[in-house]
């Protein structure tokens, strides 16, 4: 079966083919600055262990006209991995926000697109981007089941007791405002990865996704029990541009005292803070080079970083009552080994023993970089998506067999 791996952004489309039940893709690729001059389209095709990379430079008005440049190179009589856009057969969508009303992989209807609109105004930098690419992918391949894969479906098992807010209950019965939680779809790839390595079902983790965007998740017989972002991705870590968890008063004094106003705060928290607020950098591997050169901000910077990760492992083993491994995944979390190692000081009292000199060296695939004798598994766990999207819309038509599949 041909699944096509679509994650849309506001001026991007990543992408990813895989032959299910394979879990090597056949081609990746990324496109750039859509909708500006000079869009870039990076084109990866894999056969027989090697990688081809094939990268051009175009203007892309928008994103219809950056996935049927797409699918041109997919069906490229050279380069081409397929005959014609009809060979693939499923296109899986990513879908940051899917609310109460998605706990699961779904078809795409006009029901389903609907209720994504209504979502927008819970995920506004990110729900209209994934409709937009689900309307375009229907558009280009006409013949494909498409499917919708939602960040926030994997956080739907948890209990009540975490996922409401001490407010008025009809702020929850009315408006829906709860604990959503989001990085689901990583969460939930790596907590299966790890369960299979460990060679049991029913363990106790505490997965931690860093990358420009930061959350942690308690995971107990693979279901998520607490998340650390909230309502929306801005709560939980300390993160690229966001503050994460932050007292709700500090909105107050902005506004009414300091003459903020609310999209102001907003931007503020979303977009100017975190590491870049505290360092001037987004990207760690800037502020490991200041820290090496003797800035202080940017080693306090990593100290608070690295606390707040270490504050949330406490409560969540508190709240699993019991851990049997934490795991680093993303951007940050498979390759900064600083922050493993500062995340893992003094954790001794849970069980959770790093190993200096395995936390350094790089090796493909899972990592166990805690001591040998340390109750607590350390694990290094690369995420991938796109893989876990398509296999549970393989999954899904599995059970939901189409004749043209």
């Amino acid at each position: 079966m041909n699944i096509f791996v679509v994650n849309s952004g506001s001026s991007s489309i990543k992408y990813q083919l895989f032959k299910m039940p394979s879990p090597s893709p056949i081609c990746s690729g990324l496109v750039e600055r859509i909708g500006l001059e000079n869009s870039i389209i990076t084109h990866k095709v894999y056969s027989n262990d090697q990688e081809a990379v094939y990268q051009q430079t175009l203007n892309l008005p928008d994103h219809e006209a950056g996935l049927q440049e797409v699918r041109r190179l997919l069906a490229d009589k050279e380069i081409g991995v397929i005959q014609n856009p009809d060979d693939i057969q499923v296109v899986g969508h990513r879908v940051v926000h899917g609310g109460e009303s998605f706990a699961a992989t779904t078809e795409v209807t006009e029901e389903v697109k609907a209720e994504i609109r209504k979502l927008i105004s819970l995920a506004p930098l990110h729900n209209p981007a994934n409709l937009l690419g689900i309307e375009v992918a229907e558009k280009i391949f006409t013949q494909a089941r498409q499917v919708v894969v939602f960040d926030t479906a994997f956080h739907q098992t948890l209990p009540e007791k975490a996922f409401r807010y001490a407010l008025p209950e009809s702020f929850y019965t009315e408006y829906r405002i709860r604990v959503y939680g989001f990085h689901g779809t990583s969460h939930k790839y790596v907590a299966e990865q790890v369960s299979q390595y460990l060679k049991k079902s029913e363990a106790k983790l505490i997965t931690i996704h860093l990358g420009n965007g930061c959350s942690m998740a308690a995971i107990a017989e693979g279901q998520a029990i607490d998340t650390s972002m909230g309502f929306g991705p801005l709560s939980g870590l300390i993160m690229g541009t966001r503050t994460g968890d932050i007292d709700a008063s500090v909105v107050f004094h902005l506004v009414n005292q300091l003459g903020y106003s609310v999209a102001e705060v907003n931007n503020l928290f979303n977009k100017q803070s975190g590491m870049l607020g505290l360092t001037g950098h987004s990207d760690m591997r800037d502020i490991t080079k200041a820290i090496e050169a003797g800035d202080k901000t940017a080693a306090l910077a990593y100290d608070m970083y690295a606390y707040r990760i270490k504050k949330y492992i406490g409560a969540y083993a508190a709240v699993l009552n019991g851990l049997d491994a934490i795991v680093f995944t993303a951007g940050v979390g498979e390759n900064d080994a600083l922050i493993r190692e500062m995340v893992c000081q003094n954790l001794d009292y849970l069980g959770i023993r790093l190993d200096a000199d395995k936390n350094k060296m790089r090796a493909k695939g899972i990592r166990e970089i805690n001591l040998p004798d340390a109750r607590v598994k350390i694990l290094i766990v690369p995420t991938n998506e796109e893989l876990e999207i398509a296999q549970q819309c393989y999954e899904l038509l599995a059970v939901q067999p189409d004749k043209s599949v």
